[in-house]
């Protein structure tokens, strides 16, 4: 049974966490306007969709997305001036402990991070549609960019790779096709340059050399242009990697198997965003315990001093994300793994800082 001391911590927690929410997206919002009117004015958006399918989608994105350390500030915020008016030692000398104090504490993150567990794999998809769109409408440039070192499966016996792919051009070069007779190679095509013919609406080889594998027998022809049926088209590779954040879970799944079994680059990248769904959210329960014990220490210097260590720590938290997304893109950490250490990390301290809180 909750007492009244509980409501006033939950209101409080609550209430701080959305005020500084608040804020905070209302100053993106402005920085953001000021930043996109141009676009806006030369792309002549309607104010319709500019409310309705960018900002109003642009809120729930990024609150979400910073959800976990706005919680941090509110929980620091308010518990510091709770102990600053000397109410922590009240309630403390009063008999109540300090676990059971960070009972409405918990209580509160539970619901924070249910309803951002539950935005980030069934709403925030839905709304990052609308909002993708809008930029690629109204905002982004044209998709022009080159893929770099890909290698594709088309089937169980064709492989292709290439060392670049301009989507400007639709050309690229360093170019080669194996097929596979289980595992004995077949056949191998290599080529200097490869090109989108939009009038055949084929792939054309330029500077090729084929082979032929039989054995111990081998087959080799060179040429200059070759037609292939090849059967992949340019737009498979004009998809941004952003576009998995529109995916449901189920849908997530599918095309991360889909990608897998395309021997698509991009796989630990979604990865990455499937697990993260989950690591964010959860984050609420480790930085709402480091925030209640930072805060619950009367010190000299305030509050002042509580939120500079809690942006000493949000930095440390950050780095620590950055860190193990190069480490699972780069170095071949298991993306489930990477987007967990950072809670692991500052549960340990958490843990640590909990043990030395006041009794």
């Amino acid at each position: 049974m909750l007492k009244k001391l509980d409501w006033y911590i939950i209101r409080k927690f609550l209430g701080t966490t959305f005020f500084i929410l608040a804020v905070i997206m209302a100053l993106a919002v402005i920085f953001d306007i000021s930043e996109r009117i141009d676009d806006f004015v030369e792309r002549e958006a309607p104010m319709s969709a500019i409310i309705t399918d960018y900002y109003f989608n642009f809120v729930f994105y990024y609150s979400n997305l910073f959800s976990g350390l706005i919680i941090f500030f509110a929980v620091i915020f308010f518990t510091s001036k709770l102990a600053s008016d000397t109410e922590i030692v009240a309630i403390l000398t009063g008999g109540i402990s300090f676990i059971r104090l960070l009972y409405p504490y918990f209580i509160a993150a539970t619901f924070l991070t249910v309803g951002s567990w539950y935005m980030n794999h069934y709403v925030l998809p839905h709304a990052n549609k609308n909002r993708l769109a809008f930029e690629e409408t109204y905002i982004r440039n044209k998709l022009n960019h080159t893929k770099m070192h890909s290698h594709i499966t088309l089937n169980d016996s064709v492989r292709i790779y290439f060392e670049r792919y301009s989507l400007a051009n639709n050309m690229g070069n360093h170019f080669s096709l194996e097929k596979w007779d289980q595992n004995t190679l077949v056949y191998k095509v290599n080529a200097n340059t490869f090109l989108w013919d939009t009038t055949k609406t084929k792939w054309t080889l330029r500077n090729y050399q084929e082979r032929w594998f039989n054995g111990l027998e081998e087959k080799m022809e060179t040429g200059f242009q070759k037609d292939t049926t090849l059967d992949i088209h340019p737009s498979e590779f004009k998809k941004r990697n952003s576009i998995v954040s529109t995916m449901g879970p189920t849908e997530l799944n599918e095309f991360i198997e889909s990608e897998r079994e395309a021997g698509s680059n991009d796989i630990i990248l979604y990865e990455l965003e499937k697990h993260q769904r989950t690591s964010y959210p959860f984050s609420a329960y480790i930085l709402t315990l480091i925030g209640v014990v930072i805060g619950s220490r009367k010190v000299r210097g305030g509050t002042g001093l509580h939120l500079a260590t809690g942006v000493g720590l949000c930095l440390v938290y950050i780095l620590l994300i950055k860190v193990m997304t190069v480490m699972a893109t780069n170095a071949g950490m298991n993306p489930a793994f990477a987007v967990w250490v950072p809670n692991l990390v500052f549960m340990v301290l958490g843990y640590y800082l909990y043990t030395k809180a006041q009794k």
